[in-house]
């Protein structure tokens, strides 16, 4: 057929046709006339289903590829966090819904590359770290306090004198060393989860 004659055929401009065959969506001959069910088909393959004209939305889906089932609940997933109306279970996703759930997506990874710029993000990695750094610092203030404290709270307290009255801080550090590693002890079944 020649481009008039294809034009005619699938109901679209002399124009629409040439830009089709430059863009590598038709079929053609050698001679240059194009190969009509051949360039149907790969129109059918290569065009975005909203982009077509005359397509209504109750054509019916034969005609489309199934779509994996995690691709859709990613799109179910994605517009549900977003406020906006799921696909009922069990397929069902149009078009312009995954369209939408892919623009929602793209959204969100742009709020988030500008919270980044901005300094409202930080990395993750770093984060832990600078916990992980920030709780061994305390741990180590607690291990080094029954220390310096044992002997003062003992004088003060006069609860720790020997037969020769002379006064144990020793053993007022040991009892204060078995609790604060105690404590220490569960406090490290803490975990940190920066999810």
């Amino acid at each position: 057929m020649s481009e008039r004659q294809y034009a005619a055929h699938v109901g679209l401009s002399r124009g629409a046709i040439q830009k089709a065959k430059e863009a590598g969506r038709l079929v053609q001959h050698a001679d240059g006339s194009i190969d009509a069910v051949a360039s149907d088909a790969r129109r059918a393959a290569m065009t975005d289903p909203a982009k077509q004209r005359g397509v209504s939305a109750t054509a019916p889906a034969a005609k489309l590829k199934p779509v994996p089932d995690t691709a859709l609940s990613a799109v179910g997933d994605t517009l549900r966090e977003n406020g906006l109306v799921p696909p009922a279970t069990g397929g069902g996703t149009t078009f312009l819904q995954a369209k939408t759930a892919n623009e929602v997506l793209k959204a969100q990874e742009r709020k988030l590359k500008l919270a980044k710029l901005k300094g409202e993000l930080i990395d993750r990695d770093r984060a832990v770290g600078l916990v992980f750094r920030l709780a061994r610092e305390e741990r180590d203030g607690w291990v080094t306090w029954p220390a310096r404290a044992a002997a003062l709270m003992a004088s003060e307290l006069g609860v720790m004198i020997t037969d020769h009255g002379v006064l144990e801080p020793a053993m007022m550090q040991k009892v204060l060393e078995a609790h604060v590693r105690a404590q220490l002890d569960s406090l490290a079944e803490v975990r940190i989860d920066l999810r």
